[in-house]
């Protein structure tokens, strides 16, 4: 919060929900898998509200975001997925709201595509860096890495997606 104060849950979820599901959606690159982030980024804000310095809290939420990704990433890793029904009467996805189809349907899909099969560590830094717009020592915090790393990585990822998108 721009007073210093540490903001609630509810504030949290009500003012920064379209960026989570944003940074989510570009590092899941599909809706149902970014909409499962966004719930277990709230959760994890929801326990992490106690420990949160004021500062910028657009960062916190990458980094939550983001980590909490690559854990899933490491986990489906580790365990098969299971396959939804074959009936569809079974299974009724929630249509989004406006916003959220806006959101993301933002990028064309040739590059949400590309984007989607660059290697997870490259596409965590190139989303933050190109799509949320941190600053390259925000990313390191965030990742967890050196800022040498994320510089490469960005580079890398860069390259792999002018590669891809190049006629």
């Amino acid at each position: 919060m721009a007073d210093g104060r540490v903001p609630t849950w509810e504030e949290v979820a009500r003012e920064h929900g379209r960026f989570l599901y944003t940074v989510a959606f570009r590092l899941t690159g599909n809706e149902d898998d970014a909409q499962d982030l966004v719930q277990e980024v709230l959760l994890r804000v929801r326990r992490g509200l106690v420990t949160y310095q004021p500062g910028s809290m657009e960062g916190w939420l990458s980094r939550i975001t983001t980590n909490a990704f690559l854990d899933e990433v490491r986990r489906r890793r580790r365990r098969p997925v299971v396959a939804l029904p074959a009936d569809p009467d079974q299974v009724v996805p929630p249509s989004p709201s406006a916003d959220v189809a806006l959101a993301a349907s933002a990028l064309p899909e040739n590059v949400q595509a590309a984007l989607a099969d660059l290697p997870d560590e490259y596409r965590a830094a190139v989303v933050l860096c190109d799509v949320v717009g941190l600053s390259y020592e925000e990313i390191a915090t965030a990742l967890s890495v050196p800022t040498g790393t994320v510089r490469s990585r960005i580079h890398r990822g860069r390259a792999l997606l002018r590669k891809v998108l190049s006629p």
